[in-house]
């Protein structure tokens, strides 16, 4: 009989979290933040998994799925190189300095993730504007609705319009990068003119 424990995480950007669902239903969530005490933390959330684990008195082994937020691979291969590239030369500095942080952890996101977790099970990898959705609709109490994410951006998304019904939903419309709302980028400081 497969396991009804479903570990979500966050990591290796920013806000790092977890969650857990038993049989559909949240058991714990937390963010790693609350335990370190490092505003953003962007780190594996141990904390917050041991956290999650503690509360439903199971161990990583009790763990059916482990599901990330993101596509991580086609974020940095179609999204993130595709702009790079379009902008060359001048992506080349931005390029550089993201460059490690993709070589590191982002880009090996499975390996990153068996390895801090201690675990041989499968792991899900859905697109970042239906993590966004599920977590807004699935645990509602709503029954039907319509869901709406705005976000910086994810893979490619980012804005989504979709519809929620029971324990499912499908994203009907979306606003893609570089179109972007989360996006914006804040005016120079006005300074006053010198007399």
């Amino acid at each position: 009989m497969p396991s009804p424990y479903i570990l979500g995480l966050s990591c290796f950007y920013h806000d790092s979290a977890a969650a857990l669902l038993k049989d559909g239903v949240i058991v714990a969530a937390a963010q790693e933040e609350r335990f370190s005490r490092k505003r953003h933390d962007d780190a594996f959330p141990e904390l917050a998994v041991a956290y999650c684990l503690r509360e439903a008195g199971i161990s990583i082994a009790d763990v059916g799925l482990v599901a990330f937020y993101d596509k991580p691979f086609l974020k940095f291969f179609d999204r993130i190189m595709d702009t790079w590239l379009a902008a060359a030369p001048f992506g080349l500095p931005g390029f550089r300095a993201a460059l490690p942080a993709w070589a590191g952890n982002k880009l090996w996101m499975r390996r990153a993730l068996r390895k801090h977790l201690g675990y041989p099970g499968p792991i899900l990898f859905p697109m970042h504007h239906e993590s966004h959705a599920a977590s807004a609709f699935l645990p509602s109490p709503f029954a039907e609705a319509a869901v709406v994410t705005l976000d910086g951006v994810g893979e490619w998304q980012t804005t989504t319009i979709a519809h929620g019904k029971d324990n499912d939903f499908e994203i009907l419309s979306e606003i893609r990068f570089p179109h972007s709302l989360g996006l914006s980028i804040a005016p120079s400081p006005i300074t006053p003119a010198s007399r």
